[in-house]
Order: C-alpha cells, then structure tokens, then sequence
C-alpha cells in the first residue's frame, strides 16, 4: 500500500522535524530552504516495501539541482544514501507545479527499516519560500519494478573465459579490511591507521594526532587484536611505529593550552588540548615531544616482537602475518607535528626503515616486513621535505641523483641487504585513494558515479590519464612491479589502504568489486579496505560477491583465468586447482543500459551445474537462482549489477 505523509497537511503518525522557517498551516507546505534548510518527516518505523518516494515542488522554477532526498531511521543505520535530484526525477505538471519520483532502488538499496524522510537543499539558495504537497511513499509494484529493470535498453555483449590458459594462483591476501570482519569473508585484517603511529603497546594508549587536537587517548589492546584474528583464523597485519615516539599515557596532549597559551581551537570536552595555532592559524612551534609522548626506540619494538613471539609459542600459532613500518611517513610533519614537525627526507625514511626493520628481524628471524606506508602518488615520487619546497624544486630527490623516492629506497635496501646479509623489507607497501573530485566521498550523482568507477583504471590501466590533478597514467600495480624488479627483485607487493567512496552506491561496489577482480588479475600480493564496508551497504555485498556470495563461504577460486572482455562489461575467472570448480564474477557499470553476454568458456568441459547470485540497484543484496543442470551462459546484467556465476564442470 501507499503511504500518504503530506497532502494539505501531515497525514495521521506523522511529525515535522524540520529545520529553518517553514509554514506548514494550511494547504502546501511553504520552506525556506537557505542556509541549506530541510525539512524531516517523521514516522514510527516502517519495514514495509515501498515503490519510492513522491512529491510535488513548485517555487525554483524546474530547478531542481540543489534538493537531495534521503531516508534515515534512529538506530545509526549508515546504509540510506543521499540521493542527489535531477531532472530524470521530475515531471512538469501545470501551474508550475513539478512531480519528483525518487525510486527506492535509489534510496534503500538495503531494504532496511527507516523512519523519516528528508528533503534538504544540499547548495546554498536563495531564501524565497518554495511550495511542497502530496509527499507520499508510493506502493510498491514488484512486477513493474522487474519489467522496468527488464525493459531497459539492451546492448549485446560476448564475453570469453580461457581455460586453455595455465592462469596464475591468486594471492588469499588480497581479500583485507582494517576494520570488522563480520561475515564479509575477508582473509586478511590490518591494525592502522594515523593513531597506530603512536601507540604504546605497553599502556595501550595512543596519540590522535591532527585528527583530534593531539589528545593521547585510551586505544584497543593489540592482544585482542590479535587474538580475534586467530578465533576467526585470518591473517593479522600489525603497524609496529617507527617515528621514534608514542603516547605516554591517555591524558596528555601535544598543544597543550596551559602550556602555549591560547589557541585558534580546543577540544570542547578537554579545555585544555589545543589545536596547535595561534588565533590566526599560525602554527605553533612544539617544544619537546615529551609533553605527550616517551621515546619508542627500535630496541623497545624489538621487545613487542619478541612479546609476540613467546606469546605465538605458548599457543603454538604465529598471530603476525605482516609488520607494517608505521604509517604515511610523508605525512608526520602535519598530522604528528607536535612530536616530528620536520618533514622526513630521503635520508631518514631509509634510516628508520634499517634500524627498525633490523630490529625487528632480530626479534622474529621469520617476519614479514612491509614499507613504507606511504598515502599516495607524490609520496611515490619525493619526500615530505621535497614536498614542503615543491615538487618542482625538489632539493632533497636532486640531492639523491634526482631518482623518485620510492625506486631509490627500494635500490638502497638491496644494497644493505647485499653489505650486511640482513634484509629489512619483504613487502612494498602504499596506499592508493582516488584523488578526483567527489570521488572519495559518498557523493553519487551521475557524473561522480560514472567517474568513480573509471578512477580503478588507474590500478592497471596503462592508457588510463588519471583525472584529477594528477594528470599522468597510474597504472598503478605494472608500476611497483616495474619499480621492485628494476631494484629489488622478489619483493611483494600490498595496498595497504585504498577506497573509492561511494559505499552506499552501487557506483561504489562496482569500484570495490572492479578492484578486487583487477587484484586477482594483475597479481597483487595483499590489499586491505579502508576502513570495512558498512554492513548491508551495497559496497558489502561487493566485498561477498568475491569471499561470501552464498553466505556459506562460497568465493572467487584460488587461480586466476583469462578472460576477454567488452566496454561496460567485466568479467573475472577463478577455478579451483581441479578445474572442475569455477566461479565468475561479471560487472555491468551502465547505469541505464543492461547487458545481454553471451558468456563462452573456451576449452572447459562442459558445465554440469550453475547458480547465479545477483546484486543491482533494484536489490543490492546478493539473491540467488536456483541450481540449474548444464546449459549455456546467455545471460542479461541489469544496469549497475554485480553477478556471480557458481559454475561445476563435467
């Protein structure tokens, strides 16, 4: 049924929690939407399916580019995405009146409970009354919404796995998140981040950083870190810090008022932690890291490993898989200035990589060493002391024969590797985040969707121009494998964090799928999520279609296939080591158009039994067919869909 919420006045259980003047006395809503006004309808909560959200506007003529609509409930559910209106969603009526339809597909792609609804202006507007009637949830129609998703523009395509190809084996590592695992499958999990960079492994207490006015703050205790990954038997990665200093305690703090005096900001609930600028943001210069922090020699690491260590030996287990050699080095000088206002050269980077990563191997001859940590592209290039001049002048990469930064840290590790026998880095470890605009965020209008799942090219493409400031072809993964074989053969390879926004947007799953596919593909060693999707988002579902689908532990296979694929269509081929067992993983990125593949396996046996499991925007969580005998793979991807095929052969 539909659900009348305002037609000349609020309709029975429903409240206005709206914000800025509003009149809503008599006949059509009146709202003042400046100053990003809105207004939230209120309800007990609903579970019912309805077809969207529908309302009439009249007052800022047919523009309708400043509105966003969303749903909301009261629990903390992140899972409802803001849903941007444009003229796809409006139809003019007389009198000036304009009907909005906002499907919701759109706005629950969850099908979670919700509560309210929210029209707000997302832009600053004009402060002139603008009219609203007949807002209502409209019913919901499950043969239509399947017919319009059926009866969208069709374009063929013809896909082919080869399975007359040896293929390669895919690392069981690249399936990582640094944050809860939960049911998502995930194989690998990462302790990280800017506060690991201060923690105290022996008063569990870690420093915010510029994060939060450089508070020492309590932290979560490895050792439950640790010991959860062992109970869920997934691999743990742990940041062990490097930049010489930690929290001392959970009280202190870097800029501390009674000490520098006033200061342009502080922590409302502790007075006395001070943003670190005067009134007029000049920076204020730190005194001594010992304010906040004790110093953390690689001698005091070493005795965290060896902590480790004894530990694993009373269970029998190894807890570490990886240490991280802290966390964005380039970044210290800004986002832990109050202990390294300095930005690191060259020459430090390597220095502090040898000394802890020797101690480190002392500690646990069998460790697996990941460096440096850095945030993104410049920091591949020059150092944060570069950085600071500009990359242009470039003073400290001149002064190092002019190499990029990462090639001469690789180079200077194997020679210290080859003057002393001691190796000190197993794993080339950076992170990688879109850097176009709106792209690492949870905007989705079309052109931001659209741009966010091109911005994975820049993970493998060669002839991909990144769009954004970086204007340069990434191709990010042929890179550092160029980069290690050119001057350290045989090391590995992570992401340690990397994220293409969007989570509750299918355009955001298609980026997450899209990247765990190319991980497979191009041979990356580890990869880890930042931070893990939100349970149910649709970039969750994701995540499941490679290393859940069925919710039995059903995932993309341990060998990586061959496959030819075809403009807005993926596809991505795993097997078992059998190759009686296959799994494929086929993304549609049209957001209008469905996809008829003609899916051939070129040189398999014959297929005995296929499942699917779909993902799209109509229903974001994976739904499954029925088992199916033999058959060929003829199959519609509706628009924006993610679907498996869970294939055993003859």
């Amino acid at each position: 049924m539909a659900e009348a919420i305002y037609d000349g006045g609020l309709k029975p259980g429903w409240q206005d929690w709206g914000w800025g003047p509003h009149d809503l006395s008599a006949g059509p809503a009146r709202l003042n939407l400046a100053n990003y006004g809105g207004w939230i309808l209120r309800h007990d909560p609903f579970s019912t399916n309805f077809g969207g959200v529908s309302f009439r506007m009249r007052g800022a003529g047919k523009q309708t580019n400043f509105l966003e609509v969303r749903l909301a409930n009261g629990n903390g559910d992140q899972s409802f995405p803001a849903v941007d209106i444009g003229p796809e969603h409006g139809r003019p009526l007389n009198d000036n009146w304009l009907e909005i339809f906002v499907p919701m597909s759109s706005l629950n792609p969850s099908s979670s409970p919700f509560d309210r609804v929210t029209i707000r202006a997302k832009t600053s507007i004009p402060a002139d009354l603008i009219s609203f009637d007949k807002v209502v949830l409209t019913q919901f129609d499950a043969a239509a919404a399947k017919a319009a998703e059926l009866n969208t523009p069709m374009k063929r395509f013809t896909l082919t796995v080869n399975c007359k190809a040896a293929g390669h084996a895919i690392s069981p590592y690249i399936y990582g998140v640094a944050g809860d695992v939960g049911d998502l499958g995930a194989t690998t999990v990462r302790w990280g981040g800017n506060r690991t960079t201060r923690y105290n492994w022996q008063a569990n207490s870690t420093n915010a950083g510029k994060d939060w006015y450089f508070e020492n703050v309590k932290s979560d205790d490895y050792r439950q870190f640790l010991e959860g990954s062992r109970k869920q038997q997934i691999a743990a990665a742990l940041t062990i810090p490097i930049i010489g200093w930690v929290a001392k305690d959970t009280i202190a703090s870097g800029f501390p008022i009674s000490v520098y005096g006033p200061q342009r900001g502080h922590d409302p609930y502790r007075t006395d932690a001070g943003d670190g600028a005067r009134a007029d943001g000049t920076p204020i210069k730190p005194n001594a890291p010992t304010l906040s922090s004790v110093e953390a020699t690689p001698e005091s690491m070493a005795r965290w490993v060896t902590a480790i260590t004894q530990r694993d030996a009373g269970t029998q287990t190894r807890s570490v898989q990886q240490y991280i050699l802290d966390n964005e080095p380039s970044l210290w000088n800004t986002n832990h200035r109050d202990i390294h206002p300095e930005p690191v050269s060259y020459d430090e980077l390597l220095e502090r990589t040898i000394r802890y990563g020797t101690a480190i191997r002392k500690a646990d001859p069998r460790a697996v060493i990941a460096g440096p940590a850095e945030w993104g592209w410049s920091a591949y290039f020059y150092s944060a002391r570069d950085l600071a001049s500009s990359a242009s002048l470039r003073p400290d990469r001149r002064a190092h024969g002019d190499v990029p930064l990462l090639p001469w840290y690789l180079a200077k590790l194997r020679e210290h590797e080859q003057a002393t026998g001691t190796k000190v880095l197993d794993v080339l470890d950076v992170h990688f985040y879109p850097q176009a605009q709106g792209v690492y965020s949870q905007n989705s209008d079309a052109t931001t969707a659209a741009l966010r799942i091109r911005s994975t090219r820049a993970l493998w493409d060669p002839t991909y121009k990144d769009e954004s400031w970086i204007n340069d072809t990434v191709e990010l993964i042929p890179r550092l494998k160029r980069w290690v074989a050119q001057n350290y053969p045989g090391l590995a390879i992570s992401i340690g964090e990397y994220n293409f926004g969007g989570e509750q947007h299918m355009s955001g799953a298609l980026a997450l799928a899209e990247a765990l596919g190319r991980f497979g593909q191009q041979g990356l060693d580890y990869a880890y999520y930042w931070h893990t999707p939100p349970k149910d988002s649709p970039s969750y579902w994701a995540f499941r279609a490679f290393r859940n689908f069925n919710g039995q532990g059903g995932h993309f296979l341990e060998r990586s296939m061959d496959t030819r694929m075809d403009g807005d269509v993926s596809l991505f081929a795993s097997r078992d080591p059998s190759g009686k067992h296959v799994v494929l993983v086929a993304l549609n990125a049209s957001p209008t158009t469905s996809a008829k593949a003609n899916i051939g396996l070129d040189g398999c046996s014959p297929i005995a039994t296929q499942q699917k499991f779909s993902s799209s925007q109509r229903k974001t969580a994976l739904v499954a067919d029925g088992v199916k005998a033999g058959g060929a793979l003829n199959e519609t991807l509706p628009p924006y869909s993610i679907v498996v095929f869970d294939l055993t052969l003859k």
